[in-house]
């Protein structure tokens, strides 16, 4: 009998899925992107639902200024916390006065200058520019810090310490939830529920938490504050107020964002063309496109603050659940950023989903996370960058160090040094760039000569 070949599952990047599937796909986008977002809010002292609006619309925003041509979605950045929380004052769940956001927005504007004023600079003198600052070599180390110290956070989720839950039946769940997104990962090969293994997995975590709580009284899941603020609930806009404070606080970290774009840019290239490869399509020069990506990311940063939403950039949970489900479709992005934003409106379906336990939650998070560190490892692959080399060793020891040392060996991730509180992801992407810039000097001196 002859052998068929089967083709392969996915959609590129101007694909899209029938609209039942649309919707689907859609859901488990959001799933993966909500909690970071909505966790992001509660940091900050911004609020919940015009975050989450603000997440929506930045997406859209940033899809119409790509032209459709870069499948990313935009949430709320943890970058910025450290530096929005010193204008906010926030404590964790209580949203900040009006004021202090605003002064706070008005930095996080301006900061989205610095994004487009980089994405500007390729556009007229093309990615290489930007390439000898941001070589694969550098890139690949920063996306594997992005992952890697957030791994702090997928395990406290799992531990269920983010709701005060029994500790044994949060990693019963979040462990249970784990493994059956690995095999939905792993068995489901054909058709619409292969790229759906996330949804899945979250599922069926949910069911058994409430299983948990029915046999168990074990209180993973609230349903208390799903209807207590009735049903449509505009969300709380507020306006920028001028403060050069918030500028000096805020925009010198959109520096740090740019390596981290970067890297998410070069992944998502990876795989889309791969899947392009395995389909026999057209490829797709989506690294070509860095100019108009970082222009995006700093109109999202803009059209997130002047509504109220915190800072943000374009989410690896999110490049993860793609790669995973090898879906890159545009419209699936789109209506997930529509769908978002009807959200903030409906507040008991957003109380709905935030219904989803931490360690549920924390069970995703640590798949998502672990990929979001291993799209590092395979940049660095797929460039061939030379991992024998003295010069490149010590830049990815360098920026690894930094990244995750700084981000478990200091309170909130704020390295303390001469005085001054660097973040530690931007503090690992500066020194990184910088040490990559000097250590190619003898380089470059010997290119000369040869000439």
């Amino acid at each position: 009998m002859e052998n068929v070949k089967l083709q392969p599952v996915g959609y590129l990047p101007d694909e899209r899925p029938s609209w039942g599937r649309l919707v689907l796909f859609a859901f488990q986008q959001i799933l993966v992107m909500f909690p970071a977002t909505v966790l992001v809010a509660l940091l900050t002292g911004f609020h919940i639902s015009t975050t989450i609006f603000a997440s929506g619309f930045a997406t859209l925003c940033f899809i119409l200024i790509t032209k459709g041509k870069i499948p990313l979605y935009y949430g709320s950045s943890f970058s910025y916390i450290a530096a929005i929380v010193g204008i906010t004052g926030a404590t964790y769940g209580t949203p900040a006065s009006d004021s202090l956001i605003g002064q706070a927005q008005f930095g996080i504007i301006l900061s989205g200058l610095v994004s487009i004023a980089a994405g500007l600079v390729i556009a007229k003198w093309g990615a290489k520019v930007i390439e000898k600052v941001l070589p694969p070599v550098v890139t690949g180390p920063i996306a594997m810090i992005i992952g890697f110290s957030l791994a702090g956070v997928a395990l406290t989720q799992a531990a269920g310490y983010n709701a005060g839950a029994s500790s044994s039946a949060a990693w019963a769940i979040s462990i249970l939830t784990l493994f059956s997104i690995l095999a939905f990962t792993v068995a489901l090969k054909k058709g619409v529920v292969s790229q759906l293994p996330i949804l899945f997995g979250i599922l069926v975590g949910y069911v058994l938490a409430l299983l948990s709580d029915l046999i168990f009284k074990t209180n993973l899941v609230d349903f208390s504050k799903v209807f207590t603020e009735g049903v449509i609930n505009v969300p709380h806009f507020t306006l920028p107020i001028p403060s050069w404070a918030a500028v000096l606080a805020i925009m010198p970290i959109a520096l740090a964002t740019i390596p981290e774009s970067t890297a998410h840019l070069y992944q998502l290239d990876l795989y889309v063309n791969n899947l392009a490869r395995e389909k026999g399509a057209k490829e797709y020069p989506i690294q070509d496109k860095l100019g108009i990506n970082l222009i995006g990311d700093g109109v999202g940063d803009m059209v997130s603050a002047l509504v109220g939403g915190p800072a943000g950039t374009n989410y690896g949970e999110n490049i993860s659940t793609m790669a995973i489900t090898k879906n890159f479709s545009i419209w699936v992005l789109a209506a997930a950023a529509v769908i978002t934003m009807v959200l903030s409106f409906l507040t008991p379906l957003a109380n709905l989903i935030a219904t989803i336990p931490s360690a549920v939650m924390g069970g995703a998070s640590v798949y998502l996370f672990g990929v979001i560190g291993a799209q590092g490892i395979a940049i660095m692959i797929e460039k061939k960058v030379d991992l024998f080399s003295a010069k490149n060793l010590g830049v990815i020891a360098v920026i690894l160090v930094i990244g995750i040392g700084g981000t478990y060996g200091f309170a909130n991730g704020l390295i303390d040094i001469f005085g001054l509180q660097l973040p530690a992801i931007a503090t690992a992407s500066i020194v990184g760039i910088v040490l990559n810039l000097l250590l190619s000097i003898p380089d470059a001196i010997a290119a000369r000569k040869n000439i």
